[in-house]
């Protein structure tokens, strides 16, 4: 059995009826987003559950072997390792999901979000996963391995709505990289919303705004 990963969890005014589980980016913590959740204006009413897990600290062989927070190493040009690490981080999520559900919430009233390598995670996890989700966003970040997923994809979340949205600056993951991401996934037959601004490898206002519609949309 896998074991639940530490986490932040943010309880709604009233019983929670869904949620969203929100996976930060390399070398950060749960604690990342949680300062978003009021500026995304939710009303009440969606009775909404966030959880911030802490991804496991790992070396990371781009900073050196340094130990942080990751959700897989990262070594360019060398999948095979990425996908392991990728895969044990997606059996956490499933875990997480798991225990949403016992807990009452249903599985289509569950989002994943994240940002960055927490953004691989959840488009990596929903596009497997044999429960319906309510939907997927992705921030700042790509698809792993298309050929890989093409194969794994399971039809529960066939045509699910992911809401992508991207720097036209980022050094870290160039836009490119994200619109072919975009195009695989549309391939797949997913519903795709994309969006870019002009900023580096982060979050702007404008960005938040979006999300919070699609909160409001999904669930």
């Amino acid at each position: 059995m896998t074991e639940l990963l530490e986490r932040i969890e943010l309880e709604p005014e009233i019983q929670a009826t869904a949620a969203v589980i929100w996976m930060h980016g390399l070398g950060a913590d749960g604690h990342d987003f949680e300062p978003i959740v009021p500026e995304l204006n939710l009303p009440s009413s969606l009775a909404i559950r966030f959880i911030f897990p802490h991804a496991p600290v790992r070396p990371v062989s781009i900073n050196n072997g340094d130990e942080m927070r990751a959700w897989y190493d990262f070594v360019p040009h060398a999948e095979s390792g990425a996908s392991q690490d990728i895969d044990e981080s997606a059996d956490q999520i499933k875990a997480l999901i798991d225990e949403q559900i016992t807990r009452g919430i249903q599985s289509e009233r569950i989002v994943l979000a994240g940002f960055s390598q927490g953004g691989v995670i959840a488009l990596h996890t929903a596009i497997r996963l044999e429960q319906r989700l309510a939907g997927v966003i992705a921030l700042s970040t790509y698809l792993h391995d298309f050929r890989k997923t093409e194969a794994e994809r399971n039809d529960a979340n066939l045509g699910i709505p992911i809401l992508m949205i991207h720097g036209t600056q980022d050094p870290m993951i160039p836009i490119m990289q994200a619109a072919t991401s975009r195009e695989n996934l549309k391939r797949l037959g997913y519903d795709v919303r994309w969006q870019d601004y002009p900023m580096g490898h982060q979050v702007c206002l404008e960005e938040i705004e979006q999300i919070g519609h699609f909160f409001q949309e999904v669930l």
